[in-house]
């Protein structure tokens, strides 16, 4: 590929070292995913616990406590449900302004922004009155992670050499789970506190102040900055990031690439109309899509309730929380450690397959063994459970949970990088929030089939994924549409020659 005057051996990656700039810049914004990890673990074990029902909802605490009560219908109300989703409303809306801002002002101060957001919301829940002080807590908490997941994968993809994104990249996936994991440790220690749900939701506030101090000094990435017109200070970064004098090819093809970008007024209107991106955008989006329909928010979310719908104590319910959370975490270490090795669709298609085998199973034993009034039949069925969600959640940690973030933010041009991944980012926050919101509503009425319904869903995005996804691995972002979209036999008609 041309740059200028400067050609670009095909299957050759720009000069660059692994430096301490890059991986402490990656690891400082990607306390973004710890922060929305933990609230994500944190609302599942708050909406278990007496405690935080008798205040806020009564009704629900009489509910879970009738001894004939229907096993599947426990926890089955509409306001409870927006407890947990109201804040992927938020996301949505943030993560458009977000998408704008951090093309005007760069991916740096969006990032302060988010974390921002994020502290403000955990105070507000920590010192909840009322509900309309907890749901208003979940909004900031909302615009904190719509700011943050717009950037911070896009912050990361930026600054990484070509061989080292995959694994840099998942570092936000990574302290996601560490955050589900930090969550569900938190929920245990405060369930039978007075008052533990303050505890627990003010914990929120411990990785936004780790992240709006970090903040402070990350670099900017040299692709916002040159988009800009910042040239003389993207080349300073860039060579500090790269460790290497010699940046003058990768600065040449970001400059080639911002001077396309910066004639583009209305990135949303390119993205839409123009051809070349629509590969992309539907690849982009369909993953968040699958990403969130693989069921595991489900897990995530409502562990402690989904537990205890099986007969689990509370305490056990949180105990079975923490193990699972422990296996999301080890695995993702894995999917960091193997994927520049072993490239993003094996991952994508194997996960797939673990996921469809494991909650067909476990939809298979609650048909069997939990009825719909009393215990569940069998000492050794919530044992048997547990385990196949451990194997279904690692199927998912080394597979579509890092990689439906990774993959996004890596196939998009820079004039409309910010606009698609905005697509993607919303995609994702209106499917977590019609799982969040109806899932226990949908749990009462389907029972067990809904898990085989999750597992159908993923037979269909493995597929996808054999068919329609080309593999990034190791390919500039800048050279992505040259070197995979345009020679992949599913989409190459989109390109002119």
């Amino acid at each position: 590929m041309a740059v200028g005057s400067i050609k670009i051996e095909e299957g050759n990656a720009f000069p660059a070292k692994m430096t301490v700039q890059v991986a402490l810049c990656s690891l400082i914004a990607a306390v973004g995913g710890l922060m929305f990890g933990y609230d994500i673990g944190i609302s599942g074990g708050v909406t278990s616990m007496d405690t935080f029902l008798l205040d806020f909802f009564p009704h629900v605490y009489a509910k879970k406590h009738r001894v004939h009560e229907n096993n599947y219908c426990k926890f089955d109300d509409q306001i409870l449900q927006l407890f947990t989703s109201s804040l992927y409303l938020a996301g949505i809306f943030a993560s458009f302004v977000a998408s704008y801002f951090s093309r005007a002002y760069g991916r740096k101060p969006t990032i302060i922004f988010a974390s921002v957001f994020f502290l403000l919301g955990a105070i507000l829940n920590l010192s909840a009155q009322d509900l309309g002080m907890l749901i208003g807590g979940r909004i900031f908490l909302g615009c904190g992670i719509g700011f943050g997941n717009q950037t911070i994968p896009l912050f990361i993809s930026e600054i990484a050499p070509a061989k080292y994104r995959g694994g840099l990249s998942l570092l936000f996936q990574f302290l996601i789970t560490i955050g589900i994991l930090a969550a569900s440790f938190v929920n245990y220690l405060t369930s039978t506190m007075k008052n533990g749900w303050r505890y627990s939701l003010g914990g929120a506030a411990v990785p936004a102040l780790i992240l709006l101090i970090g903040s402070f000094f990350i670099h900017e990435t040299p692709a916002s900055l040159i988009e800009r017109g910042k040239d003389e200070k993207g080349k300073q970064v860039l060579r500090k990031i790269r460790g290497v004098e010699d940046i003058e090819l990768e600065f040449s093809e970001i400059k080639h690439i911002t001077e396309i970008s910066t004639k583009v007024k209305s990135p949303f209107k390119e993205l839409f109309t123009k051809r070349e991106n629509r590969p992309p955008l539907i690849c982009g989006t369909l993953l968040q899509f699958f990403q969130q329909f693989t069921g595991i928010n489900v897990v995530m979310f409502y562990a402690p309730v989904l537990f205890q719908t099986m007969g689990s104590g509370n305490n056990a319910s949180l105990i079975s929380t923490v193990v699972t959370n422990g296996v999301n975490a080890a695995a993702t270490v894995f999917a960091i450690l193997a994927v520049d090795m072993f490239g993003r669709k094996s991952f994508l298609m194997e996960g797939a397959l673990q996921m469809t085998v494991t909650q067909m199973t476990i939809g298979g034993l609650l048909l069997a063994h939990l009825k719909l009034v009393g215990p569940i039949s069998g000492h050794a069925v919530p044992l048997i459970v547990l385990i196949l969600i451990c194997v279904y959640v690692s199927g998912f940690a080394w597979s579509w949970g890092p990689l439906g973030w990774l993959v996004p933010s890596e196939i998009y041009p820079l004039e409309v990088r910010n606009a698609g991944y905005f697509c993607a980012v919303a995609m994702n926050m209106i499917c977590t929030f019609v799982i969040g919101q109806f899932f226990l509503s949908a749990l009462c009425r389907f029972r067990s089939g809904l898990f085989f319904f999750f597992g159908t869903m993923n037979i269909i995005m493995g597929l996808f994924v054999l068919v329609f996804l080309p593999e990034t691995r190791g390919i500039p972002i800048d050279e992505m549409a040259e070197r995979r979209w345009k020679t992949h036999p599913r989409w190459k008609k989109y390109f002119k020659d």
